[in-house]
């Protein structure tokens, strides 16, 4: 596991409920280009979106978790007026898809483990899984990891395929409740837009409460 700098300010300055989410992404070499550009393009505007929402500023938490050749942390959590908008992700290398879900869980396992030391609550955690591709390192102790958290209402996961290469199959593994979903286009705005207004929502909510997703939604960005 990487070393992880989990700090707790926030915690002692908001204890407000916290939504984690464990942005997952993949930044091979395929991904260079129009792909990476309107990706991080995406990422910020989800930031500025959730920062514009009284009920997602102060609850949600974000990270970012990259895999190419290897997995690593592009920024730990933190609140959102706390993060910086990034300028910017390379895109090389192979698709290391199960370290970059390990790092990802084990990123989300310390970030709960904070708040519990801290005793501020907070909601089932999300883990949202972008790739253009398919794995090419060993992706089995990550599918058991997700699939064991999610049949235990300890985890939501969005496994999302971008383009027309993406291995929907091994996707489809990551996602035991449904179906993954595969980008329209490079529709990365309209994606992290649905996923502002989705943790917004459950933002709006009591830790524990079932949260029925904006399935409608889905239409401005997935293909159906």
């Amino acid at each position: 596991m990487a070393r992880l700098a989990l700090g707790t300010d926030d915690l002692v300055d908001n204890p407000t409920p916290r939504v984690p989410v464990s942005l997952c992404l993949d930044t091979s070499s395929s991904m260079s280009g129009s792909p990476i550009q309107e990706l991080v393009r995406g990422v910020n505007l989800f930031y500025d979106a959730i920062d514009e929402d009284e009920d997602a500023h102060d609850s949600a938490e974000v990270n970012i978790v990259e895999f190419n050749s290897s997995a690593g942390l592009v920024h730990d959590f933190a609140s959102i007026e706390r993060l910086q908008r990034i300028s910017g992700l390379a895109a090389n290398g192979t698709t290391a898809m199960g370290a970059g879900v390990n790092l990802a869980l084990d990123t989300l396992e310390a970030r709960k483990a904070t708040y519990s030391g801290s005793g501020v609550l907070y909601y089932q955690p999300w883990l949202v899984l972008m790739t253009d591709g398919a794995p090419t390192d060993n992706i089995d102790s990550a599918v058991r990891r997700v699939v064991d958290l999610v049949e235990a209402k300890k985890l939501t996961v969005f496994p999302i395929g971008i383009g027309g290469g993406a291995d929907m199959k091994t996707l489809a593994r990551f996602s035991p409740n449904r179906d993954p979903l595969r980008l329209d286009g490079l529709k990365f705005k309209e994606f992290f837009e649905w996923l502002s207004r989705s943790v917004a929502r459950v933002s709006r909510s009591t830790p524990g409460d079932s949260v029925k997703l904006d399935l409608e939604g889905l239409a401005g960005w997935a293909e159906l």
